[in-house]
């Protein structure tokens, strides 16, 4: 009861101005990934690929990223920086295939608008901002100036977002390498298993009086400061409220406009395709898309 006392008093103190209320915070991405899982197989990993592999997943999934938001929208981008160390450009083009680009949420229509690039083709996805089930705990704690409380939900996973994917539990590894022929290339995608759900835990503050966060995530009492979504955790670093030169919110304009179940099925169709070329050694159809 306490708690949601507490809550209250916040939301009202700070609530008053919420209608003139803008602001920018800049979040920190962090991924862990456990090297030792993969590399599994008829062909070990090597410590020298291992290190090179972590280190190419470290550039490409530890970036900074720039909410603008007011009480209503908001639009989330990566912050443009000069890569520090290349990537691969083929590992590069991998993962930003599976990574949104600019989103927009207008939490008023409850829709979010984002652009990805899939395969070198731009897309404009437009879908309804996912309402999460969230339950606020009684725990607290600070965050930068700022009082945040935790909250938990469960998320069901895309099973084509490979950004969630994991090594198979041994068991299922073994029987999958059982049933392979050994004459053809073995599918990396048997080795690995998407989980059907996540636990999400947020931290936020009803000091900002805004139900936003980074990316995708919104529902709560306050913004979102720290976000941890399966391997990846987002802390927010820097908050600046109501800034005199901030980018405009608007929605995207980049790529061709489809529903999130449009999208859905073109990562589907195309990743099927680029796995029966892999098993076919590379003989079957090739290429980017149609039209």
């Amino acid at each position: 009861m306490k708690k949601y006392i507490l809550i209250s008093l916040l939301l009202f103190t700070f609530g008053i101005n919420a209608q003139n209320i803008s602001g920018q915070a800049y979040y920190e991405s962090k991924t862990t990934v456990d090297m030792e899982a993969f590399g599994g197989g008829n062909r070990e990993m090597s410590e020298e690929m291992k290190k090179t592999v972590a280190q190419m997943m470290k550039n490409a999934l530890e970036k900074t990223y720039i909410l603008t938001f007011n009480k209503d929208e908001s639009i989330y981008k990566e912050e443009e920086k000069l890569d520090a160390a290349p990537i691969n450009p083929g590992f590069k083009m991998m993962m930003s295939s599976y990574t949104p680009g600019a989103q927009y949420k207008n939490l008023k229509t409850g829709q979010i608008i984002e652009e990805n690039e899939f395969f070198g083709k731009q897309f404009l996805v437009t879908d309804s901002i996912q309402t999460l089930d969230w339950q606020i705990t009684k725990e607290s704690k600070p965050i930068g100036q700022y009082i945040a409380f935790k909250a938990t939900a469960i998320k069901k996973v895309d099973q084509n977002d490979y950004s969630m994917a994991r090594p198979k539990k041994k068991d299922e590894k073994e029987s999958a390498e059982k049933k392979t022929d050994t004459t053809q290339p073995q599918d990396p995608m048997d080795m690995i298993e998407i989980p059907e759900e996540i636990e999400v835990t947020a931290w936020f503050t009803p000091q900002i009086p805004v139900s936003n966060g980074p990316g995708e995530y919104a529902g709560l009492p306050g913004l979102i400061l720290e976000l941890n979504v399966y391997r990846t955790t987002l802390l927010c670093s820097k908050i600046v409220m109501n800034p005199k030169d901030s980018e405009k919110i608007e929605p995207p304009k980049k790529g061709k406009e489809v529903s999130r179940e449009e999208y859905v099925k073109i990562v589907k169709e195309k990743t099927d395709e680029l796995r029966e070329n892999f098993r076919g050694g590379g003989n079957g159809r090739r290429g980017g898309f149609g039209g």
